[in-house]
């Protein structure tokens, strides 16, 4: 059997902590706590509006260093680390909040009735059999100058036509579903 290598360097006197393990003890953390929990709480009041929501913030930000003690290794840093945490959870909160307010500040459209809705099919299906029984150039001008709210330059660039030829192609578009559409069905 092998021996275990020896650690290298005198050995730490007994019961003393590294500084490395400074930063990470809970008796640390506790200080830290008792000497800026008011100091963090401001910090967050002047970043939220409320002081539930302040307090909160304020106990996560403990929590998450707590949990991430070991990670912190110098003692200094224990309460910058702390500062960080706390204006990184307020801004998620607000985050929170305005997607809440932009969910529930929609308000709901007026419904249509049933009848309402079936005429809108109605006429919405019988649009769209007339745009297929016009030619192909006149139902391209009209779909991309009045469903893709494109300018009559726009249309003529994508389609590489003259602005006149995207004019007399939508007005005779125009005309052929206005025939089309006040036809019986």
């Amino acid at each position: 059997m092998t021996p275990l290598p020896q650690p290298s360097g005198p050995p730490p006197a007994a019961g003393a902590e590294t500084t490395m393990a400074a930063g990470t003890t809970v008796d640390h953390l506790t200080e830290t706590y008792r000497a800026h929990y008011r100091s963090l709480l401001g910090l967050a009041a002047l970043l939220l509006d409320d002081t539930a929501s302040c307090e909160d913030v304020v106990q996560e930000a403990f929590i998450r260093v707590h949990s991430a003690r070991n990670r912190v290794r110098d003692p200094e840093k224990t309460l910058a680390y702390l500062r960080q945490t706390v204006v990184n959870l307020s801004r998620s909160a607000l985050r929170r909040r305005i997607l809440g307010l932009k969910l529930l500040s929609k308000p709901m459209p007026d419904m249509a009735s049933a009848e309402e809705g079936a005429y809108e099919q109605l006429e919405r299906d019988q649009l769209i059999k007339a745009m297929r029984g016009l030619q192909r150039r006149q139902r391209e001008v009209l779909v991309l100058r009045y469903f893709a709210d494109m300018t009559e330059a726009q249309v003529a660039e994508v389609l590489g036509l003259s602005i006149g030829s995207v004019k007399a192609y939508g007005s005779r578009g125009i005309a052929a579903l206005r025939v089309a559409m006040e036809a019986p069905a």
